[in-house]
């Protein structure tokens, strides 16, 4: 009984540290895989170069984070992974000292999808490492503005946050680099910085564009009595209101973009939204205005663009920034369009949000957009698209179940794609590889489970489609009314679910949930409304405020999502976007609301999650979040009782930010995945505590989560950085199984199955160089993943006296020593590398035959590791003109498929595991043919290590003869004149025969070929054909293997002759002198 006490206190005792101190280092080998697309890339909304040397450039995201390229745009890296926020609003650089970055954080384009964060950090080393500076309630930062003259004084310009009312708004300064900061413009709670400009001929000079707006989930309104333009001449200590009677425009303004012409300064610009939008210019320095232009060219959406752009040495030449980009070379008046978007082979993105011109250099731009960024240093005559900037923003995320298997999801502005979790091809997953199959604002794609060919895309406004991605015959199922008096309302994000018993059934939703039994042709509605229906939130044709902008965007009291139970027939989980939550258990008959159940959500919150369980009925995770009502706390529950009853499992003590998505593994409940706005989190007791995933994921919105139902992937769809997939999540799995699993010296746990796959080229082209984006590929060979509780110590702190190895090795890509052959014997009897705990070593076996083994170095870090076995068996020895040294097993034939045995072997650890191994599930599998393949092949290495075997020989003869030729030239070179000359005419004797094997050797220079044929040449030849054989062997094999044998026996036949005359004369006339170093050999036969 004591005994058994002491167990369940140790058990607790490993949990309870699991869960409290849990070291995400120890996952350094399990990071998760970023697969892009970079091709559709997402929403740029800051961009700053250094301006004497451009090639230095800083991108800012919505949701992506900051990236950061040397080379003028060619390579690009993330370097603001670590930070809370991966929303940029804006980015200044220190001109007169690069290494000084400013960044803003939250994004000022306050549409319903836009990111906050949390105020504003700086980097002294171009990026390498941040420090936050402050100002984290302002939420939303669009413009940093630095003194060109003093580089402690920098100006904020707050936008705030659109969906609540709070002070954190407004103009900012700093004169002491940031360390304090005073609101030195501040108008309402509603009303924050739409644009900041400084006179470049006097930073003192600051020209401010306030802006009243708020954002409701169902409504927005642009415009009010705190908007309005304010200058300053003296760092904002006083503040000059531009009004009506400086010639503005009368009643309430809205957004309002600003721009100085460098140039000449006194010439200022400024797009005002008002009961009539136009463009007004002032040429006395921002005091008088003149209304110049109020047609449809200058821009739209004021709400999400106002942005307007002055040439530096022409001052005529503006650019106004919005959904397309117009250019005006008359000062306004009249505006063209810069560059094509769509039905042009040449098209650049639409919807455009920053844009930087070079202060000496009016014709190199840079623009972002909603698709990401491009760069023209023509002047926009030509456009080149940055295409590895992968920071797509994923609304839904989901898997097919092909070979490989391929990833689904629908972004904001850019359509629903698809592309493969991984290829069989050289390199990485290149842009070509995704497709995008239907077009529009994408959301949630669901492929068809009887033939993923087929499927659902959706895009804004409930817009269902089923798609054709081979073909591209999409044709359109959205729902429609029952009658001619029924108005459906569809959220901009709508609900599908496919029912996981009928793959011909789907469920949609409105404020209804409709029902198909034929794959969308048919619908009908299978609920009553199961949303508050509130009227006031239902007068989305009147949002927009003093710009209409009735897209759908607010449309509200809709159905967010439709979750069938995969474990109970007819039964389906149903949240909305006013916080109310149902479920059926009789394909709709009745429904049940369990709102009121749900303990702690404010009424009326988002639902965009529920995951029925795939284990038990009347069980389900929900996902809530309120930030759209400026409730920033996550919320999430289970329930295990159909609703009656709801445990809140995700608070503010657990996360940084609100909760997004969460899944459960498939197999053990106490592994769990949340997506928060701040990134992923994993649970290994159930939800009782969370961890955030640090090791190579980054700060972003993570907004689905899907765990592959055969491979075991968690593939993550991320708002910002695109699509990632976490690699085979089985020791997870175990980990949560088994917490003392951390107190192990060593586990090895179960692979997933490994496909001997052919591989091919990259499409398109063959090198990509490094503009070219090429996603991480899965590694290839059959991944095994084990686990260390230490890693190998330092040279400096091993014990006085401690042998060290000296084995070496190849390094393979975790920086290890890779098939590390250690001597496990020795005559003095020392430790071996394994013993030592210097080196791992893993053993294949078919049944109790050994048929591979691979050794590497131990790594230096502690925590979960990956190898990749190549599916083959141990080969033959390589026949070389020289004695390989610290010589390494060599691959051989590929295993057939089948079950294995793996055996780990670290110290006075062991620990086994089994791995299937599988042919290309691609091509049809003919066991005869593989089994006649294998024999084969294995005839051909048996012929193959004869041979090599033959050389070693020779070459260890042939070193002796060298020998001797330089020790008695050394001892006499008189004396032993003749003995030298025999053994240098034994050297030559010797090569002649190693030629009939490796031919001879050619010291021209350049290109040469030898044109004799050579044994291993023949061998090579039948070696290749055998093993590229999937249906047998056939004629030309036996053919090769034919001449191969009679190549090698006549070799060998030559070779013994050798040994037996002339070797065996030459031995005996050394070995008078008694300084013999001969030892015995061998004749050798091939049958």
């Amino acid at each position: 009984m004591k005994y058994v006490l002491r167990s369940l206190v140790f058990l607790f005792s490993i949990s309870a540290a699991l869960a409290q101190n849990f070291d995400m280092k120890l996952m350094q080998d399990l990071k998760p895989r970023n697969i892009g697309p970079g091709g559709m890339s997402g929403r740029v909304t800051a961009i700053d170069a250094v301006h004497s040397n451009p090639d230095v450039m800083y991108v800012g995201t919505a949701s992506g984070g900051l990236w950061k390229s040397t080379s003028g745009g060619i390579k690009w890296e993330p370097i603001f992974d670590k930070e809370l926020t991966a929303s940029i609003g804006a980015v200044a650089i220190q001109q007169s000292n690069p290494s000084v970055i400013w960044v803003g954080t939250g994004e000022g384009n306050p549409r319903n999808s836009l990111n906050g964060g949390y105020g504003v950090y700086r980097s002294l080393d171009g990026g390498k490492s941040w420090k936050s500076m402050g100002l984290e309630k302002t939420r939303h930062i669009h413009r940093i503005k630095i003194d060109p003259t003093d580089p402690n004084t920098i100006y904020v310009g707050a936008i705030g946050s659109p969906w609540g009312e709070h002070a954190e708004r407004g103009v900012y300064k700093t004169t002491d680099g940031g360390e304090t900061w005073e609101n030195i413009l501040f108008v309402n709670n509603k009303t924050g910085v739409a644009d900041m400009v400084m006179d470049p001929s006097n930073p003192n000079k600051l020209i401010v564009a306030m802006w009243e707006h708020k954002r409701d989930p169902w409504f927005f309104n642009s415009g009010g009595k705190g908007s309005g333009m304010y200058m300053t001449h003296d760092g904002g200590k006083n503040w000059k209101q531009i009004t009506e009677e400086d010639g503005l425009p009368k009643g309430n303004l809205g957004r309002i973009g600003i721009a100085i012409a460098p140039g000449k300064p006194d010439i200022v610009y400024a797009l005002v939204e008002a009961k009539k939008n136009a463009l007004y210019k002032s040429e006395d320095g921002g005091f008088k205005w003149k209304m110049i232009n109020n047609k449809a060219d200058i821009g739209n959406r004021p709400f999400y663009y106002s942005e307007i752009y002055v040439d530096p040495q022409n001052e005529n030449r503006i650019y106004s920034v919005f959904t397309v980009i117009n250019v005006s070379e008359d000062g306004g008046k009249n505006f063209t369009e810069l560059m094509p978007a769509y039905r042009a082979n040449n098209g650049v993105h639409p919807d455009h949000h920053a844009w930087w011109i070079h202060p000496e250099n009016g014709q190199f731009m840079m623009d972002g957009n909603d698709g990401g960024m491009n760069i023209t240093r023509d002047g926009g005559k030509s456009w080149r698209f940055v295409g590895n900037i992968p920071v797509a923003q994923f609304y839904h995320i989901n898997v097919d179940n092909e070979f490989p298997y391929n990833v689904y999801g629908g972004m904001q502005d850019n359509g629903s794609w698809r592309g493969p979790a991984y290829v069989w091809r050289d390199q990485g997953i290149r842009n070509s590889y995704w497709q995008e199959i239907s077009f529009g604002d994408g959301f949630d794609v669901v492929p068809d489970l009887d033939n993923s060919q087929f499927g659902y895309t959706m895009s804004q406004q409930g817009s269902v489609s089923r798609y054709d991605h081979i073909t591209g015959n999409n044709y359109t199922v959205r729902p429609t009314p029952p009658d001619a008096e029924t108005k459906l309302r569809f959220n901009w994000n709508s609900a599908i679910g496919q029912d996981p018993f009928d793959n011909s059934t789907a469920y949609f939703g409105s404020q209804f949930v409709h029902k198909t039994t034929d794959k969308g042709l048919t619908w009908k509605i299978i609920s009553p409304d199961l949303t508050t229906n509130d009227p006031e939130k239902q007068k989305q044709s009147e949002s927009g405020g003093l710009s209409m902008d009735a897209t759908g965007a607010e449309n509200h009291t809709t159905i967010l999502v439709i979750e069938p139970s995969p474990v109970e027939k007819n039964m389906l989980w149903v949240g909305t976007d006013d916080g109310k939550v149902h479920f059926t258990q009789n394909a709709g008959t009745t429904w049940i609301e369990v709102t009121q159940n749900i303990k702690g959500l404010p009424a009326g919150s988002w639902i965009p999650q529920i995951k029925a369980s795939s284990k038990n009925k009347g069980e389900a995770l929900l996902i809530a979040n309120d930030y759209r009502r400026f409730n920033y706390t996550p919320y999430a529950y289970r329930t295990k009782n159909y609703g009656k009853t709801w445990e809140r499992i995700v608070d503010a003590t657990d996360v940084q930010s609100y909760a997004l998505s969460i899944v459960e593994d498939l197999e053990n409940p106490n592994l769990l995945f949340l997506g928060t706005d701040d990134g992923l989190y994993i649970s290994f007791d159930g939800a009782a505590n969370w961890q955030k995933w640090t090791e190579g994921f980054p700060t972003v919105s993570t907004k689905d989560l899907v765990i592959h139902p055969r491979e075991h992937d968690l593939v993550i769809g991320t708002f910002g950085r695109a699509a990632w997939v976490l690699d085979d999540i089985r020791p997870l799995r175990a980990l949560a199984a088994d917490k003392s699993i951390l107190e192990k010296d060593a586990k090895l746990f179960t692979p997933p199955t490994a496909y001997q796959a052919a591989y091919q080229q990259p499409t398109g082209s063959r090198f990509g160089a490094d503009a070219m984006y090429n996603a991480e590929n899965k590694k290839e060979g059959a991944m095994i993943t084990y686990f260390l509780k230490e890693g190998k110590k330092k040279s400096s702190e091993k014990k006085e006296g401690e042998e060290t190895t000296d084995d070496e090795g190849d390094t393979s890509d975790d920086g290890v020593k890779e098939n590390e052959n250690v001597s496990d014997t020795s005559i003095d009897k020392k430790l071996t590398g394994v013993q030592k705990m210097d080196s791992i070593q893993f053993d294949f076996y078919d049944g109790d035959r050994l048929v591979r083994t691979l050794k590497y170095k131990t790594p230096e870090k502690a925590g979960f590791h990956r190898i990749y076995w190549g599916m083959d068996e141990k080969g033959p020895d390589r026949a070389s003109r020289t004695i390989q040294k610290n010589k390494k097993e060599s691959g051989g034939m590929d295993v057939k498929p089948g079950a294995y045995a793996i055996k780990m072997s670290f110290g006075n650890v062991t620990d086994e595991a089994r791995i299937m191994v599988k042919s290309d599930p691609r091509l049809p599998e003919n066991t005869a043919a593989i089994n006649e393949v294998y024999t084969t092949g294995k005839s051909i290495e048996k012929m193959s290590q004869t041979a090599a075997d033959a050389v070693k020989q020779l070459v260890e003869s042939k070193t002796v003869a060298e020998k001797y030729s330089k020790d008695l030239k050394v001892l006499d070179e008189k004396k032993y004149k003749d003995k030298i000359k025999a053994s240098k005419d034994m050297v030559k004797q010797v090569d002649s025969v190693i030629a009939l094997y490796l031919g001879t050797v050619d010291k021209r220079q350049g290109i040469t070929r030898n044109p004799e044929i050579t044994v291993m040449q023949r061998i090579g030849m039948a070696r290749r054909y055998t093993n590229s054989r999937k249906t047998g062997i056939t004629k030309t094999e036996q053919d090769l293997i034919q001449y191969a044998e009679a190549e090698l026996k006549s070799a060998l036949e030559k070779t013994n002759a050798f040994f037996s005359d002339k070797w065996k004369v030459y031995r005996g006339t050394i070995e008078k002198l008694n300084v013999s170093p001969f030892k015995e050999t061998e004749s050798f036969s091939f049958d």
